[in-house]
């Protein structure tokens, strides 16, 4: 069951990056305007986020085992759709309904990890795995994604998810556990919705900071949108005797520090696998498949790790995996920008370690969300969880985006007589250029710039992370317990 759950999450992680080597491909084909290309990539983070909160407490009362099925369907018939997509609009469409799957889900691969492993070791070695699936499928996308285009049409790209959908719904069938709802757990319509409207308004605005240049509408009504659907939501859960999200369980720091390490290992993984993809094919002219090989020594070191933090969270406690694995993270973050100023290789390292660290940091802060939750809110925990990961991501390709572009405008030294759209950015650079060599090189070396102060940015947010998951864990070294709920 464990390969069944960890194959859906691969889907859901696969779908989030396999269009980063697709979309040029796609926006030619389909003939799609610069809005239609963005929201190509957009529908599916977006709408996704907005539903994991509801669809998590939902399979708390429903039961885990019905969402996942019924997530795989939907999933695997929008795959098919959009495969065929005639229009760009079509396409927009299928992605927004492949979120929908995704979304319902995403929360039942850890929660039935948490109603099916009860023995707190076994648990945490099955977290660890699930975690690995999620990195590895962020790696994969970009991999498979220009494997596929270099050999069959770009529909391909979602025609993939069909056989492993149709394997997972067979093997769920044969060997999944019994369903278990609670029909007397109440699931409250309202609160999803003020959760799904906050949630969104919360993706646009944060998106909205990636656009050049951003609506000044869309940045002041949707932070406010956002506040204001929160504001009611708090309000609600705090009358309600089942509430949608319980918010005294942020009072346990394991969870509360589980919940911020997923944000922090998410930010920097998003954040490197932008950036060094763009800067490795734009500027060093790798193919698209060669730069996703680069970026996946983030996944290649994280495997081992997660793995191991698993197996050895009931003697190390939260402290060393979380707090060690995002220092260790810091460091491989640092070497790698010494790596690109000095050694390819010593970039690699530098990537392979940021994995090391960021593999230990992420399976053991899913079991401390998982762990220290009640069986009863495995779906309630780990929506939070996917919600953090999903802001985490969002927030690298929207904050970090935006400041490649800030900085690259900034150092761009331009020689006399360059066209001005050359200033833009390093893709309007090469365009205007013309084939001058002059142009191109200043291009590049502005890029680089703006390359540094990107994986300074990282290194600088994942410091702050270290700092506060170290404050929050400070008495949960070895020997303590680390999950509330262990086996209950």
């Amino acid at each position: 069951m464990l390969a069944t759950i960890a194959a859906g999450l691969l889907l859901i992680t696969l779908d989030n990056s396999i269009l980063y080597t697709a979309l040029p491909t796609l926006t030619t084909e389909l003939g799609a305007s610069g809005t239609q290309s963005l929201w190509i990539v957009n529908a599916y983070p977006v709408v996704m986020a907005g539903l994991l909160l509801g669809s998590g407490t939902l399979g708390d009362r429903v039961g885990h085992v019905r969402m996942f099925v019924v997530g795989l369907i939907v999933f695997g018939l929008a795959s098919l759709a959009a495969a065929f997509s005639p229009t760009a609009w079509a396409l927009i469409a299928t992605r927004a309904l492949l979120a929908v799957g995704a979304a319902i889900m995403m929360p039942a691969t850890l929660a039935l990890i948490r109603v099916t492993f009860t023995r707190e070791r076994e648990r945490n070695i099955a977290i660890a795995v699930w975690g690995s699936m999620a990195v590895v499928g962020g790696a994969l996308g970009p991999i498979v994604g220009g494997a596929l285009l270099e050999f069959f049409w770009w529909g391909s790209v979602f025609l993939i998810n069909v056989p492993v959908v149709v394997a997972a719904l067979v093997a769920t069938a044969l060997i999944g556990p019994r369903n278990d709802p609670d029909p007397a757990k109440r699931w409250d319509l309202l609160s999803s919705v003020q959760a799904m409207v906050g949630l969104v308004a919360a993706v646009l605005a944060i998106k909205e900071l990636a656009h050049t240049p951003p609506s000044g509408v869309v940045l002041v009504a949707a932070p406010l949108v956002a506040a204001v659907s929160f504001v009611l939501f708090a309000r609600r859960q705090r009358r309600l005797a089942d509430p949608l999200l319980d918010f005294a369980i942020f009072c346990n720091p394991a969870f509360s520090s589980g919940v911020l390490a997923a944000g922090f290992a998410m930010f920097t993984m998003g954040g490197l696998q932008l950036v060094t993809t763009q800067r490795y094919q734009l500027v060093a002219g790798f193919t698209p498949m060669e730069a996703g090989f680069l970026v996946a020594a983030v996944a290649a070191g994280s495997l081992p790790t997660a793995l191991l933090g698993g197996a050895f969270l009931h003697r190390t406690g939260l402290l060393p995996l979380v707090t060690g694995g995002l220092a260790g993270a810091l460091a491989g973050v640092v070497m790698a920008i010494a790596g690109f100023q000095w050694s390819f290789a010593v970039l690699v390292v530098g990537l392979v370690l940021t994995g090391g660290g960021l593999g230990a940091a992420m399976s053991v802060a899913s079991a401390a969300i998982v762990g220290n939750a009640p069986r009863n809110r495995a779906g309630m925990a780990s929506s939070v969880e996917e919600v953090s990961y999903e802001f985490g991501n969002l927030s690298a390709v929207a904050l970090l985006g935006s400041l490649l572009t800030v900085v690259y405008a900034a150092a761009v030294d331009l020689p006399a007589g360059a066209p001005g759209r050359a200033g833009l950015s390093l893709a309007d650079a090469r365009a205007a250029a013309g084939g001058d060599a002059a142009v191109v090189g200043a291009a590049n070396a502005a890029f680089d710039t703006a390359y540094l102060v990107v994986m300074v940015v990282v290194a600088a947010f994942l410091a702050v992370g270290v700092a506060v998951t170290g404050f929050l864990l400070r008495r949960h070294g070895p020997g303590t317990v680390s999950q509330l709920h262990a086996d209950h």
